[in-house]
């Protein structure tokens, strides 16, 4: 598995909010709501020199917004969305976060491996690296090349 040290900086995600509460399912549900929906968010996307969004969240936090990670990895929220300009305001219907700027380790990921990686860089390449895990990871999409990664806050 390689992993990526890189810096983001802060960064907006508008998209469709939900909650583990909301029953199994609800992130799936989230983004066929947000991708059938996304014409109403287009205008407001980050976009590169040749006009590709730059990308797609998938933001998560615990229930007090406050981008730490789900309690026990099990309970949070969701945002389903896309990178937008910082001064966005998002439409009737639609959420903005801030997420706030840090040092992530990023790796591929496909879904059928999604439980798996995320399990070994929580319990063994986090810990084995001498740093700790600092908010709540976030599912990336980049939508060029399609490829799926996975960017865990870490101090």
């Amino acid at each position: 598995m390689k992993i990526e040290k890189v810096y983001k900086d802060s960064f907006v995600v508008i998209g469709k909010e939900g909650s583990t509460r909301d029953g199994d399912g609800f992130v799936q549900r989230l983004w066929q709501e947000a991708n059938s929906n996304f014409d109403e968010i287009s205008d407001l996307a980050k976009r590169d020199e040749s006009g590709n969004l730059v990308g797609v969240w998938g933001a998560m936090t615990d229930f007090s917004r406050s981008f730490k990670p789900w309690d026990d990895f099990k309970r949070g929220l969701y945002l389903a969305g896309a990178e937008c300009r910082d001064d966005a305001d998002p439409p009737e219907g639609w959420i903005k976060w801030v997420v706030p700027g840090r040092k992530y380790l990023v790796t591929e990921v496909d879904l059928d491996s999604y439980e798996e990686t995320f399990r070994n860089v929580i319990d063994h390449i986090i810990p084995e690296t001498g740093m700790k895990l600092a908010g709540a990871a976030c599912d990336y999409t980049d939508p060029t090349t399609g490829k799926n990664k996975l960017y865990f806050p870490v101090e």
